[in-house]
């Protein structure tokens, strides 16, 4: 047998790669090479006898990672792979759903709903049965339907709570009725529909136990339960399921993805073997011993050891920033430092925990001139939710703008129909006047015939007879309720902010728009809630830059205009590389910058109330860290605007869980920081020096007796140092708040606190 691709395997690669017919698990470390032994174990079971290319299945979760593998096993072997199944859980359902449409109840050629699909259908849904879309927003509903289809439940199965649980459970079972009438699935129907299929169907579950006596799974940490109860239903009892993972990857909880599925592997398949892959070939050591000192703190998994036979390389550097845009400048800095030592700027990724950290970046980057794509994501300014907000802010700013209008007229939603519209744009032509003028004219209009109507009614209903008026009584029901609402939200929003500072107005507008109360009933809406509170940030920052001459409302849209141009490289162009942690899993660079790392953003401080979640934020740091392979630089800033105020940060509790030699303390420029380490200094970090605040009495007189002030650095016997970063009140009755890092944050009253100076 020719094994030639079999050369270069490391022993636990190799071992892998050659198992018999058994399960097995593969504990698969950052950079140990998974994709080898994945693509090469398919290729020794095919070349040595024990398995046609037509009789094994293999799952990916990407479709890009479906491809690269059908391409390196052609490489290695000289068959055709195009009859294989290799692909995506979603992607193998729907070949087996296409094979047996009678079976599963579907349409021979039954369509696939994307997203936006199924929001629409939702909308219809929920339209016909009068469900209100304020009380149970759609997109709140469509995750309610798809979180329920990925735990393998039917509306039938649905549990109710309440009456809103009630009226949730109805719509999804309209919803569902809707589809099969118009024979069409969505993506979490495909999987689902599968799985009945298979349970249901014992001859059709047969043969295909029979077909795959070998399931390879890869990213198998990121499976969800119903994925994985649909392999074991695949697999039998006498398949071989040979699962490749890595549970301190295991970072989309949010989706549903179980690393304990790998638990429930080894006990359901009788796994006799766990082999583990822990020879790193991407980064230098000093980088995987942080990585494995970081997650060793977490309880909950199987255990590995990340090492190379690369040398130890650079300490980690670590940067203590007094600002956020401080924190910017010093990684432009560096970034230019690192590109002039020949590294391209392709090789560079900056990591930031949230979205919403990026526009401080994208500003300093622009300023730089220094040309960056926004990878898996866009560009701050051009993010649906800022446009949307930005629109709103033009035609605050302009009667002419038709183009602000015309997105935000019906978002959100407020029954503005397509015949409106282009009764609105008519008059507009007819009148030569923008849209925004025609609305008014036609809500006054509106108003001067419903009044002239209901005279014209009375008068009418005298005399037996209305017939004459009922021109004007069409001309203002055809208008409906939608075009004056928001031709009155307009003008009160206008009224509202013609006097109120620039991020004030911006705050209003996202408050009273409706777009706050939207984003807040979707199920991904937080992010796109702090990409608004950012965007308050960026009007502060505006308004307070000495060198605008004009900081106005209009100087402020012309700003975001300029920075949401052609500042982002085209694609083939060497460009720093700027991502959220989630969309690095799976990349490499020579350089990573992983910045904002303060207790509360990273770790993030929703992790501090859900189960499992400071183990899954530090799976997150986890990967952050795994994808450099040369240099990394850790940063974090004393204070960062969040929704156009201060806040006061306190360094991540991550720094306290990484040894103190595998980093190296750097000050702008790159010279070695002369203060402690944050693991290090036990409440002695310096003071930031910002004056002080600071008590308040209740009339806001400052208390000029209070030895405290907000920024404060503070020791506490029981909770240990802390910074302060609010305070209210005054004498008996004053109390502060204080980031106590990993302790939280918490309000105590002076009297009693014992607090002492840092």
């Amino acid at each position: 047998m020719n094994s030639s691709f079999l050369a270069g395997l490391n022993e636990p690669q190799l071992e892998a790669v050659t198992l018999p017919h058994q399960s097995a698990l593969i504990l698969a470390g950052a950079g140990s090479g998974k994709t080898r032994v994945l693509t090469t174990r398919i290729a020794w079971l095919i070349q040595a006898g024990q398995i046609g290319p037509s009789g094994l299945l293999a799952v990916t979760f990407t479709n890009k990672a479906a491809k690269e593998m059908l391409a390196r096993i052609s490489a290695m072997l000289p068959i055709n792979t195009r009859g294989m199944w290799v692909g995506t859980f979603h992607g193998l359902c729907n070949r087996m759903l296409r094979a047996h449409f009678r079976d599963a109840g579907l349409p021979q050629l039954f369509q696939i709903l994307d997203s936006q699909d199924q929001l629409a259908l939702i909308k219809r849904v929920m339209k016909a049965a009068n469900v209100d879309d304020e009380q149970f927003p759609p997109r709140q509903v469509a995750w309610f339907i798809n979180s329920h289809k990925d735990a393998g439940k039917r509306a039938k199965d649905a549990e109710e709570y309440d009456g809103h649980s009630r009226r949730m459970r109805e719509v999804y079972a309209m919803y569902e009725a809707q589809c099969q009438r118009e024979g069409v699935v969505d993506f979490a129907e495909l999987l689902l529909r599968c799985h009945e299929l298979l349970s249901r169907n014992e001859l059709l579950r047969d043969h295909y136990r029979g077909r795959f006596r070998h399931i390879l799974v890869d990213e198998f940490q990121d499976t969800n339960r119903l994925q994985y109860l649909w392999l074991r239903l695949l697999a039998g009892g006498e398949n071989a399921v040979f699962a490749v993972g890595d549970d301190d990857q295991s970072i989309y909880a949010f989706r549903g993805a179980s690393a304990a599925n790998m638990q429930d592997l080894q006990k359901d398949f009788a796994v006799e073997k766990v082999i583990k892959l822990e020879q790193n070939y991407r980064s230098h050591g000093h980088i995987l011993d942080a990585a494995n000192a970081l997650i060793e703190h977490n309880e909950r998994r199987l255990g590995k050891n990340l090492w190379t036979s690369e040398g130890k390389g650079e300490p980690l550097r670590v940067y203590e920033a007094g600002t956020d845009l401080d924190e910017a400048g010093f990684i432009v800095d560096e970034v230019k430092s690192l590109h002039n030592e020949g590294v391209r700027l392709n090789e560079i990724a900056l990591l930031y925990r949230s979205n919403a950290q990026s526009r401080v970046i994208e500003h300093a980057l622009f300023n730089a001139g220094m040309s960056y794509r926004v990878y898996g994501g866009l560009r701050f300014f051009e993010r649906q939710e800022i446009k949307h907000a930005l629109a709103y802010l033009r035609l605050l700013a302009s009667d002419e703008d038709d183009g602000a209008l015309l997105r935000v007229i019906n978002f959100p939603t407020r029954g503005i129909g397509n015949r409106s519209l282009e009764q609105l744009q008519g008059l507009a032509k007819a009148q030569e006047t923008s849209l925004w003028r025609a609305a008014k004219e036609k809500t006054a209009r509106s108003a001067e015939c419903k009044v002239q109507s209901g005279s014209a009614s009375a008068s009418a209903s005298e005399k037996g007879s209305a017939a004459g008026n009922s021109s004007l009584i069409t001309h203002h029901s055809s208008l409906g309720k939608g075009l004056p609402a928001f031709v009155v939200l307009i003008e009160s929003m206008r009224a509202a902010t013609a006097s109120l500072p620039l991020p004030e107005i911006i705050d209003h507008v996202i408050e009273h728009s409706g777009l706050k109360q939207h984003y807040q009933g979707e199920r991904e809406g937080a992010d796109r809630l702090e990409n608004l509170g950012e965007l308050v940030n960026a009007a502060a920052g505006f308004a307070s830059n000495d060198q605008q001459d004009d900081t106005s409302l209009a100087a402020f849209l012309a700003h975001a205009a300029l920075e949401a141009g052609d500042n982002q490289a085209q694609a083939g162009m060497d460009a720093l590389q700027l991502m959220t942690v989630h969309s690095a899993k799976g990349l490499e660079f020579h350089s990573v910058f992983i910045s904002g790392l303060e207790e509360g953003l990273f770790p993030h401080e929703n992790s501090l109330t859900e189960a499992d979640g400071k183990e899954e934020e530090r799976r997150l740091m986890y990967v952050a860290l795994t994808r450099a392979r040369r240099r990394l630089y850790l940063s974090f800033a004393q204070s960062r605007m969040l929704h156009g105020q201060t806040r006061y940060n306190v360094a991540s509790s991550f720094f306290h869980e990484i040894p103190e030699p595998l980093l190296k303390r750097i000050n702008r420029g790159g010279a070695y920081a002369l203060h402690a380490p944050p693991s290090q200094q036990s409440g002695s970090r310096q003071r930031y020096g910002r004056g002080k605040v600071e008590v308040y009495s209740e009339r806001g007189i400052p208390d000029a007796s209070s030895p405290w002030s907000v920024g404060q650095n503070v020791v506490h016997p029981k909770f240990g140092a802390g910074i302060i970063v609010n305070a209210e009140g005054r004498g008996g009755d004053a109390r502060v708040q204080i980031n106590f890092g990993r302790a939280g944050t918490k309000w105590l009253a002076l009297e009693y606190a014992k607090l002492t100076p840092a």
